[in-house]
């Protein structure tokens, strides 16, 4: 499956007049930045609303790879509902784009390609299989690890598609790989 990748450009700031049709999603091969050249400080909390890519073109792929204030995040569409999470799996860095969406215990889950991680795409649960080892003929169950992977706000305006990044204050697993020197795209003031 391919994936589609585009640069995001933000949707509010001083230019933003000028990009809220479908010309705002423009297809790009590189690190994102703020219009005003700057990068977007990492431990700020709060980011604005960036448009990623047409409707149409993720229907179509059902899946899109972008890059949001410096942050690499892909987004899925499955089964009519859109999920954006950050693309390196939190276990070992894995490629989740290239992944396939598999449902365990009723959960749509996105299952990374080197090791077979399974996480939820509605919440970044990581899923793991367990049995009671004391009693024989237990069935494995579903569990959940917590919340491993960071997951992103997707929304849908005039056939556009926008992504603002979690603002949630906890650390998630999968930062180590969207952050800092283990980022695979790193911002060009480096």
């Amino acid at each position: 499956m391919t994936a589609t990748t585009i640069a995001a450009l933000p949707t509010v700031g001083p230019y933003s007049k000028h990009f809220m049709g479908a010309e705002a999603c423009i297809p790009h091969h590189g690190p994102s930045m703020d219009f005003d050249g700057s990068e977007q400080d990492p431990e700020m909390k709060t980011y604005s609303t960036v448009c990623v890519g047409r409707e149409d073109d993720i229907k179509k792929s059902e899946r899109m790879t972008a890059v949001v204030h410096d942050r690499e995040v892909v987004i899925f569409y499955y089964k009519g509902e859109y999920h954006a999470m950050d693309i390196r799996c939190y276990h070992s860095g894995g490629p989740l784009h290239l992944g396939e969406i598999e449902e365990f215990d009723g959960r749509p889950c996105i299952v990374c390609p080197w090791h077979k991680y399974k996480i939820t795409l509605a919440t970044g649960e990581g899923l793991y299989q367990s049995i009671n080892p004391k009693d024989p003929s237990a069935k494995p169950k579903w569990c959940s690890k917590g919340i491993k992977q960071r997951i992103h706000k997707v929304t849908v305006d005039n056939g556009n598609i926008y992504v603002t990044l979690s603002d949630e204050p906890f650390k998630c697993d999968s930062d180590f790989y969207a952050t800092g020197v283990y980022k695979v795209i790193q911002s060009s003031s480096r």
